[in-house]
Order: structure tokens, then sequence, then C-alpha cells
């Protein structure tokens, strides 16, 4: 890990979170599979740390059918018991059971909509909102536009997708820029150069 300037939350984490933060954290996703893979994690971070979520990730790849929902979407009574003996992941009943309903209503809106990214990105015009914030406690919670997604996704029959969740999948998956001003991957990002 180097001396860059990060987000005060991926400071003084494990190599996997720093990497994280990096890498991936607020980069824009168009691809469907990385999609459900971050509605799966961040559902499954529900009342617990990010941390504690990305260190079981191998393990919800291997469970998960390499986050393909039209694998996902078939799993029955007898995988779902299955999953819940594999202490690779978090064997919590309703989120395990959360997310084969999810991937089952993930397909459809594919089919609705041509893909899931052409979905989510019209909650934000098809372009990342980037903030100024300077430090993580301006950073909120929610937002007008997770409390949209969340209704919406909830009327779909979608588990798991509270505002808060969804504005974490927003972040996740650079819908939303919330890395601080003073952090190089904002500015790496989106050339911005102050």
């Amino acid at each position: 890990m180097n001396n860059k300037k990060r987000c005060e939350w991926a400071t003084g984490q494990f190599k996997e979170y720093v990497t994280y933060h990096d890498e991936e954290w607020g980069v824009p996703v168009h691809d469907d599979r990385t999609h459900f893979e971050f509605l799966i994690l961040e559902g499954a971070q529900a009342g617990l740390s990010w941390a504690t979520v990305l260190k079981k990730r191998e393990g919800y790849r291997k469970s998960f059918a390499g986050f393909d929902p039209e694998k996902v979407a078939l799993f029955d009574e007898e995988k779902i018991q299955e999953l819940l003996q594999f202490e690779g992941i978090i064997r919590n009943k309703l989120k395990v059971r959360s997310a084969v309903t999810n991937a089952q209503k993930f397909l459809e809106v594919q089919k609705e909509f041509g893909s899931f990214d052409n979905y989510i990105w019209q909650f934000v015009d098809g372009k990342p909102i980037v903030n100024n914030w300077k430090n993580m406690s301006e950073v909120p919670a929610t937002s007008p536009e997770s409390d949209a997604l969340s209704k919406d996704l909830k009327k779909r029959g979608f588990k798991f997708v509270g505002s808060t969740i969804m504005y974490a999948h927003m972040q996740a998956c650079g819908l939303v820029n919330d890395h601080t001003v003073d952090c190089f991957c904002r500015k790496r990002e989106f050339g911005i150069s102050k």
C-alpha cells in the first residue's frame, strides 16, 4: 500500500479492501453480471461491515455460480440448504433466499429493458453523479435517486434493496462518485484537477 491520498474509509485497512477502493469503488459499471454481483454482496452486507463481505467475496463467487443470474435463479431448496451450511458466505437464511429471488427478478428486468444496466443507469440520467465531499462525514446514506431506485425494485419484487443498500450499490458501481475531493481515485476517474 502506497502513500497516495485515499478516502478515509480505505486507510489502514487490509490489502483487498484498499485494492477494492483503488480499482473498483466508484468506477462506472456497465456489465450485468457485475451489477448482479453487487446486488448479492450489498444485500449480504445489511447490518454488517463491508470488510466482512469483502473477505467472503470468493466464497460468494464459488457458491453463487460466478454471479450468473440465470444459474442462481434456478437454485432450489436443496441448493439453498447446502449454501446455508457453507462457511464461505454469510449464512443468513433471508439473505440467501433473497439472492435467488433477486436473480429471478433480475432476469425479468433484463427482458424488459434489454439489460439491467439500461434499467439502473436511467436513475441517474445515464451519467455518474459526481459529488464534492471534503470528508466522509458529508457523504449521505441515501439520495433521492437511491430512494427512487429502491422503491422501483421493491415494486418489482426484489428483496434487501432498501435505499441505503441501493445507495451503496450506486457508489460501488460508479453511478455516484463519492470519492472525497482529495482522493487520488476521484481525480483519476474524472480527470478533475482540483
